[in-house]
């Protein structure tokens, strides 16, 4: 099985948000009031925006995006075989996605996963972020959900210089690095 990363278009993510499975619908279910596959795929084309392949049919997206000056959220949500595509998007986060929003002056980014979503909770951490606090009731239902962060001296170890001509490791992405659409909100998983 072969796994590809590449820049986020609207069809793949669609795709994705149409197929999400169990621990991220649930996820996104208890944050937004209506959302729609298209609704959740346009909203995650702002900023940094990816799609991870296996065997060339895309099973997870995932990126960042900023909030504000020096304050970003990651985000991710996949289909029943995202598992498969963990170690690729680990590598990719670390070898690319991390520099880029380093590069780009982050000085915080966030990520937020249901107190329940046991996958996700792991990731984060070997993903390198600090668990930060419980966040009770945070979803719209009473939910509870945990804050994670990297912050800039948590990545202190990434060299600038070293972000210029990552680009290239995503296959299929624009120069900016991103899918092929921009959009206004942002929708932290």
């Amino acid at each position: 099985m072969t796994v590809r990363i590449v820049g986020a278009t609207l069809r793949d993510l669609s795709y994705v948000a149409a197929n999400l499975r169990p621990e991220d619908r649930a996820e996104i279910d208890c944050q937004l009031d209506q959302w729609s596959p298209a609704l959740l795929a346009l909203t995650a084309l702002q900023g940094f925006a990816y799609v991870a392949e296996l065997d060339g049919n895309p099973e997870a997206g995932f990126g960042a995006a900023e909030q504000r000056g020096g304050l970003w959220i990651a985000w991710s949500w996949g289909t029943r075989r995202m598992k498969r595509c963990v170690p690729g998007i680990t590598r990719f986060f670390h070898g690319v996605l991390g520099p880029k929003v380093a590069a780009r002056g982050a000085w915080r980014v966030e990520a937020r996963a249901l107190a329940g979503n046991e996958l996700a909770l792991r990731w984060l951490g070997r993903l390198g972020a600090t668990r930060r606090c419980l966040l009770p009731g945070y979803g719209k239902n009473g939910e509870d959900f945990f804050l994670y962060d990297w912050t800039r001296e948590g990545w202190n170890h990434v060299s600038v210089s070293k972000t210029t001509g990552t680009e290239a490791i995503a296959a299929g992405t624009d120069r900016a690095g991103q899918g092929c659409a921009g959009a206004g909100s942002r929708i932290a998983g």
